[in-house]
C-alpha cells in the first residue's frame, strides 16, 4: 500500500511537497489530552468524541482522517470555541503555546481565532459573507488582530491575494464572493485563514467541492506557505490519497475515537488497524494497462450512531478480524509490537494483522 503516496493529486501535479522548516521535534505547540464531546439529546447527552489524544509540533503537518460524522470537524471546533449549540465539551485539556484552550473566555477565543489559530472552513460559499467586498472580509482580521488602518489592511489584503495566487490580484479586492471561482474562493478562504500569519493553520477538508486539478493546486499552496511561514497545520480530510503528499504524520479516527496514529509514510507502507486498512483498500487504482483494477473491497455496516457504541471496541461489528475480546473490552492506543514506536493503534488483533501481512 505503500504506492498510495505516489498517487497524491499534488505528486501527480509533478511538485514535491515542500519540507517543514526545521524546528525542534520536541517543541509543541498544540496539546489535545483525552478531548470528550457530548450532543444533547431527548435522552440525555450522547458522546461524539470519546477521549481523543494527540500533539502538535512546531512546523509539523498533522492529518485528521476518518468517515463524515466521525468527530474530525467537531473536534478541531472544539478548540477555538466553535462549537454549535447543543454540543459541548464534557471533559479533556487542550493547550495551545502553553495555555488552556477550554478555560478561555469568548474575548479570548475571539482574539485567538484568526490571530494566533487560522481556520480554513469546507464551503467557502457560506463561509464568505456573500454581501461583503471580498477585500473587506479579508481586511477585517487585519483591523481587529493586528491594528492596522483600513488603507494599511486593504495594501496587505492585495499582497495577501497575490500571495495564495489569485489572479489579478489587487483588482478582484472590490469583488463580491459570487463572482469568483470556486478555487479562487478557496483561495481567499486560506488568505483569511493566513492574514495574521498564525502559529497553526487548521483547514476542514478545503477541498471537497474543487475539481481534481484544483484540488491539486491548493495542496501545493498550503505546503509551500507552511515551509515559508513556519506554521504547523491541521488538515482535516476523508481523502487518505489527498493526504499523502501532504502531511507528516495522521491520525485515523471513528466513531470519536483515535484508531491508529502513525508518521505517514509508516502508515501507508504498513497500515495495521482494520479500518485504517478498509480506508487505503478503497481508493481507486488504474490496472498496467491503465483500466480501471477490480471492483473495490467496501467495508460492511455503518458506524455507530452517538449514543449507542457497542461496549467494545467500536468497530468491532464492522471488523472481519475481531476476536471475542474486541466485544467486551475498548482497546487502547498503543505502540505497535515490533515496529516504529511512533506508530501506535488501537487495536486487539493488530498482532496478528502485521505478522500476516509480512
Amino acid at each position: 500500500m505503500a504506492d498510495l503516496r505516489s498517487r497524491s493529486p499534488v505528486l501527480a501535479a509533478g511538485a514535491a511537497p515542500a519540507s517543514a522548516p526545521a524546528a525542534d521535534p520536541r517543541e509543541t505547540i498544540l496539546s489535545v489530552e483525552g478531548l470528550a464531546i457530548d450532543i444533547a439529546g431527548r435522552n440525555g447527552p450522547a458522546r461524539i468524541v470519546d477521549g481523543i489524544s494527540f500533539d502538535l509540533r512546531r512546523g509539523e503537518t498533522l492529518g485528521v482522517v476518518g468517515e463524515s460524522g466521525c468527530g474530525k470537524s467537531l473536534s478541531m471546533l472544539s478548540l477555538v470555541g466553535l462549537l454549535p449549540n447543543k454540543i459541548r465539551v464534557t471533559g479533556g485539556t487542550a493547550t495551545f503555546d502553553g495555555r488552556d484552550l477550554l478555560s478561555m473566555s469568548t474575548k479570548e477565543l475571539r482574539k485567538l481565532r484568526g490571530g494566533e489559530i487560522g481556520f480554513v472552513f469546507q464551503d467557502p460559499m457560506t463561509s464568505l459573507n456573500p454581501v461583503m467586498r471580498i477585500g473587506d472580509q479579508l481586511a477585517e482580521p487585519l483591523i481587529y488582530h493586528r491594528g492596522l488602518s483600513r488603507a494599511q489592511a486593504r495594501a496587505r489584503a492585495g499582497e495577501l491575494m497575490r500571495l495564495v495566487g489569485i489572479p489579478g490580484g489587487e483588482t478582484r479586492l472590490d469583488n463580491y464572493p459570487h463572482e469568483l471561482s470556486g478555487g479562487m474562493r478557496q483561495r481567499v478562504m486560506i488568505a483569511m485563514g493566513l492574514a495574521c500569519e498564525p502559529s497553526v493553520l487548521i483547514a476542514d477538508e478545503p477541498t471537497t467541492a474543487l475539481d481534481v486539478t484544483i484540488q491539486a493546486q491548493i495542496v501545493e499552496l498550503v505546503t509551500s506557505l507552511r515551509a515559508r511561514l513556519g506554521m504547523s497545520v491541521v488538515w482535516i480530510t476523508h481523502d487518505l490519497a489527498l493526504i499523502a503528499g501532504l502531511a507528516d504524520r495522521l491520525i485515523v479516527l471513528y466513531a470519536g475515537t483515535i484508531v491508529e496514529d502513525a508518521p505517514v509514510d509508516d502508515l501507508y507502507a504498513r497500515p495495521t488497524h482494520p479500518y485504517t486498512r478498509g480506508l487505503l483498500g478503497s481508493i481507486p487504482r488504474l490496472a498496467g494497462d491503465g483500466t480501471s483494477a477490480a471492483r473495490l473491497p467496501s467495508i460492511g455496516g455503518t458506524p455507530p450512531e452517538p449514543g449507542r457504541r457497542p461496549p467494545g471496541c467500536p468497530f468491532a461489528p464492522r471488523c472481519h478480524q475481531r476476536m471475542p475480546v474486541c466485544e467486551s473490552r475498548v482497546p487502547q492506543l498503543e505502540p505497535v509490537s515490533g515496529g516504529n514506536p511512533a506508530h501506535k493503534v488501537a487495536c486487539f488483533a493488530a498482532r496478528d494483522i502485521r505478522e500476516a501481512a509480512q
